[in-house]
């Protein structure tokens, strides 16, 4: 084995046990800016083909997300009707549960000899690794799309150019409560050995 490579028991135990947490339950703190500057630079650290960098970090300061919410909720009203008080607050309070809120931006676009596929993929990397990097320095996090990822005007709103797309928000703060384990899929069901095909 390479003198390179060690192994960690520690580093497996915790991805073993890593979950998302809901991030309506987050409270303060969030990281500050040297913790969240490593927590982008890890997430950077992903495969990426042709050394392209296809995708970027948009931060919601905390302060604006009061005005953000507003703006969803009037766009959401706009698409599908009058809200009722739940729904309202929902979309009011899109930006402002977490005391950190990072969009990672694809910016996946025809390339020579990179498949577009591939880039979107390495946005995802960038989204997984900002969580872990996330649970690994103490903090809550989650990873949220929701329709605004989807919606034109609503992306242009929240940073997106044209030609780019989230591929989602990411939500850090700090937990209020111990995360709900959910069911995993079980390895033997969603494994298979290739055969060539008759």
């Amino acid at each position: 084995m390479s003198s390179f490579i060690t192994g960690s028991p520690e580093t497996l135990d915790f991805l073993r046990k890593r979950r998302s947490h809901p991030s309506i339950t987050m409270m303060e703190p969030g990281p500050n800016d040297a913790q969240l500057n490593d927590m982008l630079t890890i997430a950077a650290r992903v495969p990426d083909h042709g050394k392209l960098a296809p995708w970027r970090f948009i931060l919601y300061p905390t302060e604006q997300g009061k005005k953000i919410g507003e703006f969803l909720a009037a766009l959401y009203e706009k698409r599908n009707g009058t809200l009722d008080e739940a729904q309202r607050e929902k979309e009011l309070t899109r930006f402002s549960r977490a005391p950190v809120v990072v969009g990672v931006v694809s910016k996946a676009a025809e390339h020579l000899k990179i498949p577009v596929w591939e880039q979107k993929l390495s946005a995802g990397a960038v989204c997984m690794n900002l969580l872990t990097a996330a649970a690994a320095s103490g903090f809550a996090s989650q990873w949220i799309t929701e329709w605004y990822s989807f919606d034109d005007e609503a992306s242009r709103y929240l940073g997106a150019h044209e030609n780019e797309r989230f591929a989602g928000f990411v939500h850090i703060g700090t937990p209020s409560q111990a995360p709900v384990e959910r069911v995993r899929p079980e390895i033997s069901e969603i494994t298979a050995i290739w055969t060539e095909a008759e």
